[in-house]
């Protein structure tokens, strides 16, 4: 998700430095659009005004940001960082406390669109933090974003990242039954897709998945394990604030069926392998 992003940032004009844990990646991004690599964090974040991050999970979050090594404590004061990383609340409410010890600006702004938002340059972009730090940094973020909003406070970024990912389990478990039903049954399910696409049951997922679906290509993006680590993080906090997501639950234990099948790695359309499979 970053490589593309940062190319849209060097594409606006901005001069990016771009660093990541594995080096070559690092190095094919400056081949491809100049700018430069940096060795370490520090390094990169070093005399920046902006810092975006994109790593994967909150303990990748702490690792780039917080210690000695840690972007925090090398970033100017009155510098911003910016976490697209889907992490937890929680992570983001300590992140923002950390950074504000250094005179850093914090905000978490998860992403979705995927892959394909990111090459786009399409995302949308869920915002929790001050709105003066917001109002400074929304018009870089702008370069890789069809959507960009301050949502609240820091941590409403990710909680509405959680309420994304709700969603998205839910029609696609709905699509996957609609699917196996119209196979099921003997019909056209392309031609299905194609004429209630037109109606009340059109979605994302139907107008960019269900052909996959039915062919049974799974290599379209963001990937189950990825899906269920996501799903994890909305029930905790769903057990935090003492509410019941039993959708939720249920479609994360049919994605961990799909990780016992060996689609780890499939992106989320593949809960339908349960059916077909």
């Amino acid at each position: 998700m970053g490589y593309p992003m940062a190319g849209h940032l060097a594409k606006a004009g901005h001069g990016v430095t771009v660093y990541n844990r594995t080096a070559s990646k690092a190095a094919a991004w400056v081949r491809e659009h100049g700018g430069r690599c940096a060795s370490s964090v520090k390094e990169a974040v070093s005399g920046a005004e902006f810092v975006f991050a994109c790593v994967g999970a909150d303990k990748d979050v702490a690792e780039i940001c917080l210690g000695a090594d840690g972007a925090f404590g090398a970033m100017d004061a009155g510098s911003v960082f910016t976490d697209h990383t889907t992490a937890s609340a929680d992570c983001a409410r300590e992140m923002a406390a950390a950074a504000a010890e250094c005179g850093v600006g914090f905000l978490d702004a998860p992403v979705s669109g995927g892959q394909a938002g990111a090459e786009n340059g399409a995302l949308t972009i869920m915002v929790g933090g001050d709105q003066a730090i917001y109002d400074k940094t929304e018009p870089v973020m702008q370069a890789y974003a069809k959507m960009v909003r301050l949502l609240g406070p820091v941590g409403a970024g990710q909680t509405a990242k959680m309420v994304n990912q709700v969603c998205i389990a839910g029609v696609v478990q709905g699509l996957s039954e609609a699917l196996h039903l119209a196979m099921s049954a003997g019909l056209d399910a392309k031609a299905v897709v194609d004429v209630i696409s037109k109606g009340a049951a059109q979605s994302w997922q139907m107008e960019n998945r269900a052909e996959t679906m039915i062919d049974g290509k799974f290599d379209y993006g963001f990937a189950v394990d990825w899906m269920r680590k996501d799903l994890a993080i909305v029930l905790a906090e769903a057990n935090n604030l003492g509410i019941s997501l039993p959708l939720t639950a249920l479609v994360d234990q049919f994605y961990s069926d799909v990780q016992a099948m060996g689609g780890g790695r499939h992106d989320t359309s593949s809960l339908i392998r349960r059916f077909r499979d």
